[in-house]
């Protein structure tokens, strides 16, 4: 266990309470899904930091960031992924119709969505490409074998943020009650299509 653990806590969580695209996407999946569609896409988003860590581990994300086609796509793709959210998210508060009850058909396909929302989104997120390239090795510790060191961490980088969003998502569930009202929830989905949909261009631009 690396004696630096503690700092590498710190700065993930610290890193995980940034405002972004992952809390706006969290907010939106709460107002919108409810508690279990916020767990899958916390999920969705452990899974996408685990692939990022170990193909950091493996060299693979340096050979992305060194290609800039390759780069290229995956911001693209990123944002095609979060403006298509936003997108989403606006024509839902458009219709400004109350949640129906689902088949149990339908809630499976909406986890199924909720959790590659989650995975999408951090795949095409380089941001976390860069943390896995640039500042996750600074914590690797050279005691034991560096390829499963830097898969630990990133075992730990994702259970970190899981720790993060499920605190954020309850406290986003508990204030859903005093948002109860049409036009208020209409009002905060508008606001976080607006910032999904910004943020997704945002991405794909490079800005």
């Amino acid at each position: 266990m690396p004696i630096h653990l503690p700092v590498f806590l710190i700065t993930t969580w610290l890193l995980a309470m940034l405002p972004g695209a992952g809390q706006a996407l969290m907010i939106r999946q709460t107002l919108e899904g409810g508690p279990r569609a916020a767990r899958a896409t916390i999920a969705g988003n452990a899974t996408g930091l685990l692939i990022w860590s170990t193909a950091a581990a493996a060299g693979l994300s340096a050979v992305l960031l060194a290609n800039p086609r390759a780069y290229v796509v995956v911001r693209i793709a990123g944002g095609i992924v979060l403006a298509a959210l936003g997108i989403n998210t606006l024509r839902v508060a458009r219709k400004a119709s109350d949640a129906l009850a689902t088949s149990a058909d339908e809630r499976r396909t909406d986890l199924c969505g909720a959790y590659f929302a989650g995975l999408g989104t951090t795949l095409g997120n380089p941001k976390a490409g860069v943390f896995a390239i640039s500042v996750l090795p600074q914590f690797v510790t050279t005691a034991g074998p560096v390829l499963l060191s830097s898969i630990g961490l990133g075992a730990v980088w994702a259970l970190v943020n899981v720790c993060w969003y499920l605190l954020f998502t309850w406290a986003v569930g508990r204030g859903r009650a005093l948002v109860s009202e049409p036009a208020v929830r209409r009002g905060l989905s508008i606001v976080t299509g607006v910032v999904l949909l910004g943020l997704g261009v945002a991405v794909a631009s490079g800005v």
